[in-house]
């Protein structure tokens, strides 16, 4: 198991490479189908925080805080950050393989049509504030039942 900021300073290495770097948002999604599919293929979480379905997708708020500073612009690459185990590594690439070349709004979009960020936002109107948690039991059974079908 990892942390979500270790996790997070990997991914934004991983996507500095292309030239556009990676923002807070995108940032935010990948770490959420990172875990979702932790959840799903093995049972078990990639890192512990939780992932809140905020109004623009789902967000680990102390990553989220961390960065906030950028608003919407690329994030800083660290390259002194501590390299996460190799199974850690190599399911990243999996997720970046999947869902990297989204930009930031496609992925805010896929999680809004999905059912564990739709299902903790239930009966809140779409522009307002919430601290709901997504349930990682709910990720894992949409996103197997995914694999399955």
């Amino acid at each position: 198991m990892t942390t979500a900021s270790i996790l997070a300073k990997y991914i934004i290495v991983c996507c500095s490479g292309d030239g556009k770097g990676i923002t807070n948002l995108k940032l935010q999604k990948l770490l959420y189908y990172a875990q979702a599919w932790k959840l799903a293929l093995y049972g078990k979480p990639l890192f512990n925080d939780p992932i809140q379905a905020w109004v623009h997708g789902p967000v680990v708020p102390p990553v989220f805080r961390e960065y906030r500073d950028f608003k919407w612009a690329p994030l800083p690459v660290d390259h002194t950050r501590p390299e996460p185990q190799r199974e850690v590594c190599s399911h990243v690439a999996e997720v970046l393989a999947a869902y990297g070349n989204f930009d930031a709004s496609q992925l805010e979009r896929l999680t809004h049509s999905e059912d564990p960020w739709r299902d903790a936002r239930r009966g809140l109107p779409g522009d307002m504030a919430s601290t709901n948690e997504i349930n990682p039991e709910a990720m894992l059974k949409y996103y197997r039942a995914l694999l399955n079908g």
